[in-house]
């Protein structure tokens, strides 16, 4: 099966799914997801909100995000293959037999492997051992 072309994610199932602190930690996380992938991406939060893009991932808000997600699935599961990720049963029944389906935990356990090997210590110092960092410190002062 292909990977999908479009992601439909449900914003706040997502949000409470996961360990994040805030809406801009999610989106920042699917934007880069998406981008990865070479997909599309389309996370909506219920309430109001200003909607944003950033990058192949939009951010919507809705009075109410499920009806919304229903009506993009239904929209482009004819056009690409489409991926709704949402724990809400009655989302994933109506979204259509042509939709991939994936409970927000499932996405989030698959995702977890490759968020944690694209974090690895980004300064060197964080890397070494405390033994090699008095040594460069040494050479560094001249000594």
């Amino acid at each position: 099966m292909p990977e999908p072309s479009l992601y439909l994610f449900d914003g706040y199932n997502l949000l409470h799914a996961g360990a994040f602190a805030e809406v801009r930690e999610l989106s920042d996380l699917l934007a880069s997801f998406v981008a990865l992938r070479g997909a599309r991406g389309v996370v909506v939060f219920d309430g109001v909100g200003t909607d944003q893009v950033h990058g192949r991932l939009e951010i919507r808000y809705a009075p109410h995000a499920d009806a919304l997600l229903e009506r993009l699935a239904a929209e482009y599961r004819g056009l690409e293959h489409v991926c709704l990720v949402s724990s809400d049963v009655a989302v994933q029944g109506t979204s259509g037999r042509e939709v991939t389906k994936l409970s927000s935990r499932t996405f989030l356990a698959d995702l977890e492997p490759a968020h944690h090997l694209d974090s690895p210590a980004s300064r060197l110092s964080d890397r070494l051992d405390e033994d090699t960092r008095a040594r460069l410190e040494r050479l560094r002062r001249g000594n």
